[in-house]
């Protein structure tokens, strides 16, 4: 359970909580809170003020004042003609994550949505009730299509079935603020940063196990190599710890790939610090549009940028470019493993070269699986002129996180590669890596794999190894 007490409380630890099927409970001072600024904001309507999509239409038809008997209705119709989406949607902890982050940024208040509202999140979380909401497609300015998806239920709408549970009625502006800010790309991105701290740790052993079966100089890991980088430091404290002193080194350099092995992991660390602290920061900001806020010439409704995310759509894709490039290098390190000049080991690490191929396929596996994820970032695509030029420029954020997981769900594939040839490589060599950590974390994957090293279906040994991660090999915490 999560207990909210004040809209701090739903942080980026929290919302992954809830991702994961925590509860929220919202204290009813909290609740008493929000209701008191939806009163707030029904008398500011009352006054009768244009308000962007309350009062008026919204896009090009902005400037088009609605009748008392149009705004009425207002908040349901938004939904209508925006839920343009379809699959792939979103899977269930996405889906909680989003939920939970729209929760959020009601809760602080800027929205003036009805308490009543704000409690039926909570009950679509308990209930795990969760809409199909699109992942891709999303060509609008901020994430009105993917969200017209997500409350079309609110609006009769749409395949969730609620049973005996009876939504709150929108009244005005909530329908808007439901469509406002960027609450998908917010979720999104905290999930993956999640993914991105876990991805780190396992490359940090993979790349140890290399270096070690490989014998590389273990020049480019001393913590003098460090100076002026603290994330560095920190990851090659790690590797030394791993990997160990090699006194008979088999070159003065090992390959480029096994040399980089810190910065790239370094890179990879503070990618992920970064994009986590990108969407912590986005869950604080003003998000809603119009935003009710208290300015220097008193409360009133404020038009604001907040569904941009442009921050969120270049940290993503900052995240995905670290990790293909972490995912090339640990292709590189794969290849030079086949070859006995590196390793002195068997040529592509075959039991029998010649008669048996070895891993020299599984290298091809893993350029395929690169190649599928190289491309240009998403937010750097050319802006589409869409509601009749009302919309002018996009960030494309859910596009952005999206790649990002296809990077990563192909990292792993690579890393898991990588994996099963420092297993083979150990395989054939028995004493090639020492005793120590990493001999236990290697133990753990011998104990997954069929024995031996002749020729069998590899790819089935890459699925098993892809077990094992998803029981939560390799956590290894950073050193002090």
């Amino acid at each position: 359970m999560v207990r909210v007490a004040g809209p701090a409380d739903l942080d980026g630890p929290a919302v992954l909580a809830v991702a994961a099927g925590a509860r929220v409970e919202l204290d009813p001072d909290l609740l008493a809170a929000v209701a008191r600024r939806r009163d707030e904001v029904l008398a500011a309507l009352a006054d009768d003020v244009d308000v962007y999509g309350v009062t008026t239409g919204m896009g090009a038809l902005s400037d088009t004042r609605l009748t008392p008997a149009e705004q009425a209705d207002h908040s349901r119709r938004l939904m209508l003609a925006r839920a343009v989406g379809g699959p792939p949607y979103l899977d269930a902890a996405e889906t909680r994550a989003l939920l939970a982050v729209r929760l959020r940024t009601f809760l602080e208040g800027d929205a003036g949505v009805s308490a009543e509202l704000c409690s039926w999140l909570t009950t679509l979380l308990a209930h795990d009730l969760l809409p199909p909401v699109p992942r891709t497609g999303s060509g609008a300015a901020g994430e009105i299509l993917p969200l017209a998806h997500a409350w079309g239920h609110l609006a009769g709408l749409g395949p969730l079935a609620l049973g005996d549970l009876a939504p709150p009625v929108l009244g005005p502006k909530e329908g808007i603020a439901l469509l406002a800010g960027v609450p998908v790309a917010t979720g999104l991105a905290l999930l993956r940063a999640a993914d991105l701290h876990r991805f780190v740790r396992r490359a940090g052993v993979v790349a140890a196990g290399s270096v070690v079966v490989a014998r590389a100089q273990r020049d480019p890991y001393d913590d003098a190599v460090a100076r002026g980088d603290a994330e560095l430091a920190v990851v090659l404290a790690d590797l030394r710890a791993l990997v160990g002193p090699e006194p008979a080194p088999r070159h003065l350099q090992a390959p480029v790939s096994f040399r980089v092995v810190g910065p790239v992991l370094a890179h990879l660390q503070r990618e992920a610090d970064r994009l986590a602290a990108t969407a912590e920061r986005a869950l604080g900001t003003v998000g809603d549009s119009p935003a009710y806020l208290a300015t220097q010439t008193g409360s009133r409704f404020v038009g604001t940028p907040g569904f941009h995310g442009l921050d969120l759509a270049a940290a993503l894709d900052g995240a995905r470019a670290a990790v293909v490039h972490a995912a090339a290098v640990s292709a590189a390190r794969l290849h030079r493993l086949l070859d006995p000049g590196v390793t002195g080991l068997p040529a592509q690490l075959s039991a029998d070269p010649g008669p048996f191929a070895g891993l020299a396929p599984l290298h091809k596996r893993a350029a395929a699986t690169l190649h599928e994820v190289a491309g240009w970032p998403a937010s750097t695509a050319f802006p589409v002129e869409t509601s009749l030029g009302q919309e002018d420029v996009q960030t494309f954020a859910l596009e952005a996180a999206d790649r990002l997981l296809r990077a990563l769900e192909a990292a792993e594939t690579v890393l898991l590669c990588e994996l099963l040839a420092v297993h083979q490589a150990r395989t054939l060599d028995p004493g090639r890596v020492p005793p120590g950590p990493l001999v236990d974390l290697l133990d753990e994957v011998a104990a997954v794999l069929p024995p031996g090293a002749d020729d069998r279906p590899f790819g089935e040994d890459v699925e098993r190894l892809r077990g094992l991660l998803s029981a939560g090999w390799a956590p290894v915490p950073s050193s002090p």
